[in-house]
Order: C-alpha cells, then sequence, then structure tokens
C-alpha cells in the first residue's frame, strides 16, 4: 500500500467519523407525552365545535400518513353571534427526517384536484411581540372554494416555504436534533375571499391564547409562547 491509499484511506475514515457524528440522536417533542386533542380548548369566546373525521384523507395501516402524523385533530368551530363556521387540522408528527416532514397545502391540495390562487405569507398577531409567521391561499375545486390561513412548526422553527422548511430541517439535523413537527390548518368555505380571511386571522391567533400557556409551545414554539406569557397573555 503506497502513500497515496493510505492518504485516500484516512480521508474517508474522516469523513465516515464526521458523518456519523451529524446523525442526529436526541429527539425532542414538544407535545410530549400529552394528547393533542386535549390542550386544544372545544370552546372558546363564543366559539363551539364538533369533531370530523374527513378533513384529511384516511389513515390506512403502514401508509405514509399513519407514519408522518402520531395525532391529528379535524374539527368545525361555529360562532355562536354569527353562525361563522372556520374548520381546523391539527397534525403533529414526533419525527421530521428526510422521508417524514410535513405535507404542506400547497402540495396536499392540488393532489386532490384542486386550483390554487393567492398564495401568500402573512403574520398573523399573538401578543405584544409575538406573531405567527404563516401562509394563505385559496383553494378552488369545481364544486367547492376553501379559504386557507396555515402555519408550518418544526422544532423551534416556523418555516413559510418548503424550502424553507427543508433547510430548517438540516439545522435542526446538524444540531444533533430529531424534532416534532405540526401542522395547523384553518379553512372557509365560500365563494368571498376577503371575509373569510378576515375570520380566519380572528380565530386562529383567539384559539393559540385560548390553549393553556403551559401548551402553547405545541403550536408556535417555545420562544414565542414565552414571548406570549411575557406580555401577560
Amino acid at each position: 500500500m503506497d502513500r497515496r491509499d493510505l492518504l485516500l484511506g484516512a480521508a474517508c475514515l474522516v469523513t465516515a467519523g464526521v458523518a456519523y457524528e451529524l446523525i442526529p440522536r436526541r429527539r425532542v417533542s414538544l407535545l410530549g407525552d400529552k394528547h393533542l386533542d386535549k390542550i386544544i380548548p372545544r370552546a372558546f369566546g363564543g366559539w363551539t365545535s364538533r369533531d370530523v373525521s374527513d378533513l384529511v384523507a384516511p389513515k390506512e395501516e403502514d401508509s405514509l400518513a399513519a407514519r408522518l402524523y402520531g395525532a391529528t385533530v379535524g374539527r368545525i368551530y361555529r360562532q355562536s353571534s354569527d353562525g361563522a363556521e372556520v374548520m381546523m387540522l391539527l397534525a403533529h408528527g414526533d419525527t421530521q427526517s428526510d422521508d417524514l416532514q410535513l405535507h404542506r397545502p400547497e402540495i396536499c391540495y392540488p393532489a386532490f384536484g384542486f386550483a390554487l390562487s393567492g398564495d401568500h405569507q402573512v403574520d398573523v398577531p399573538l401578543a405584544g411581540a409575538a406573531a405567527i409567521p404563516a401562509r394563505q391561499l385559496v383553494a378552488d375545486a369545481a364544486d367547492r372554494r376553501e379559504s386557507i390561513l396555515y402555519w408550518t412548526r418544526l422544532g423551534e422553527f416556523l418555516p413559510t416555504s418548503r424550502k424553507q422548511q427543508q433547510l430548517d430541517r438540516l439545522r435542526t439535523a446538524m444540531a444533533g436534533v430529531v424534532a416534532d413537527g405540526l401542522l395547523a390548518r384553518f379553512s372557509v368555505a365560500g365563494v368571498d375571499t376577503v371575509e373569510p380571511f378576515k375570520v380566519l386571522e380572528t380565530f386562529a391567533p383567539a384559539l393559540v391564547r385560548a390553549v393553556l400557556p403551559g401548551d402553547r409551545a405545541v403550536l408556535v414554539g417555545a420562544a414565542r409562547a414565552a414571548a406570549m406569557s411575557v406580555s401577560g397573555t
């Protein structure tokens, strides 16, 4: 074996060692052993809810959805004063990896035959300086229109695009962490595209504020949850 072979072998060992050290090993879940459906209030601020099961595709044993989401909550909230209804889907997964990543609505809705428009980022105020970086979009099918407000949480990050989600997942992996993830999606059905977003931008932060302070991190991350508590909310 000559010197060149020895150098190449040493370089391979170093590369393998670095790759091994970068493998994420510490799992972090902001949900922990709590139950997602228990921490989300069924009624608050004049809103009441009923559970629904048709807001997501049914889980099949060993399907990607079954492996991706350990807990989902689907409800329709109704405002007693004016009858407004908001469809809510929360989906939580303990493991975010290359193979298992949150399914963003701009990917899922077209797969079910919807055409998307008006897709853009918005900041939804929570309390004090805390705000949620979210996205709005309109999904149209032959006989249905949904105005959608949603955000995704990956560990402490709230990525607003698929590319940012991939970068944030890489950042958590480089830190040696396997983070959990949450999709929070809210929508209103109807042809109007102005009033629904007014409803959604009021409903979503009100729901977060109605969650007990110790449980808000599941929805918006620990840093934003702490900022809300500092502001007295």
